[in-house]
């Protein structure tokens, strides 16, 4: 029987310091937003899996909200395994940001939650 708490699942994972995706053990394709079936075919045997963290920038914009908050960026990030996330690349300006940067995820946190944020992978620039 699947899980009926997959997105509290999923954030259970990342309060552990894991970044886990959710897989259709019939189809073998990732998703992400966790939900209870997969997407298209209503598979219901999921299983949760590590993901690599890695990923390519696919959209990026910039915030800019009223001073005195500072201006960070809102990206798509398609993952090695699939799926399309929405976070942040940080460790660069916001303007820098570019698609097809090549992106690795970690574990953040904000209001004392955890949370999927994004670094450039190797250093690249």
């Amino acid at each position: 029987m699947p899980d009926i708490r997959p997105e509290q699942d999923y954030f259970a994972h990342l309060a552990q310091g894991r970044f886990m995706l959710q897989r259709s053990r019939s189809s073998g394709r990732f998703f992400f937003y966790p939900r209870v079936a997969e997407p298209v075919t209503g598979a219901r045997d999921l299983e949760w899996v590590a993901a690599s963290g890695r990923g390519t920038v696919h959209a990026t914009t910039v915030v800019r909200p009223k001073p005195p908050q500072q201006p960070y960026n809102v990206v798509l990030v398609d993952l090695q395994e699939g799926p399309r996330v929405m976070s942040r690349v940080e460790g660069i300006a916001p303007e820098a940001v570019r698609i097809g940067m090549a992106v690795q995820a970690r574990i953040g946190t904000q209001d004392d939650k955890p949370i999927l944020l994004f670094d450039l992978a190797g250093g690249a620039q």
